[in-house]
């Protein structure tokens, strides 16, 4: 018995750059991005944006950014909450892996941040993911080892984790995002 027919349309940048509103492309599948972030996930995230500007000050190669579009191939474009990307970053779209990403879980996201982007950051040759609940205020962290695999590092509350970013050390206080 061969593959069932898929009907559905097989969207390209094209079409994603038309498109009003806030939407990511995952191979071809768009995802629209509202409603949008509710004030919990703004205060997580820009509490995590100032860590981030803050520690990677005195880091010439590195900087954090928020929501940009990362163009991964022709039908596929995100938008990470968080990330972290070292080296030049010019153009319209980011067209490499960040080292860090760190993604809020929301009702509406958190299947496809928890599955479709986990496996599609971890093909992709993202260092580290970062998976960040406010609900429960636990954030995992997965770590890319040689192997091209994701290995959970920790489920930080209050710890401080370590990123090694080559010629940067980013010293993160997971403790700071949640108050």
């Amino acid at each position: 018995m061969g593959a069932l027919q898929n009907n559905h349309p097989h969207y390209k940048l094209q079409d994603y750059e038309l498109w009003e509103g806030r939407w990511e492309l995952i191979e071809g599948i768009p995802y629209a991005m509202s409603p949008a972030p509710s004030i919990r996930h703004q205060s997580v995230s820009q509490r995590i944006a100032l860590q981030l500007g803050n520690q990677l000050q005195n880091c010439q190669t590195c900087q954090a950014l928020l929501p940009i579009d990362w163009r991964i191939a022709e039908d596929t474009v995100v938008q990470p909450d968080n990330l972290v990307v070292c080296g030049e970053v010019t153009g319209q779209y980011l067209t490499r892996a960040p080292e860090i990403i760190f993604e809020i879980l929301s009702p509406s996201t958190a299947s496809k941040d928890r599955n479709l982007k986990f496996e599609l950051y971890e093909r992709e040759g993202v260092k580290y993911y970062v998976i960040v609940d406010p609900e429960t205020q636990v954030a995992k962290l997965y770590q890319r080892f040689a192997d091209g695999r994701f290995v959970k590092q920790i489920d930080a509350e209050k710890q401080q984790f370590v990123f090694d970013l080559g010629e940067c050390q980013l010293a993160f206080d997971f403790s700071l995002i949640w108050s």
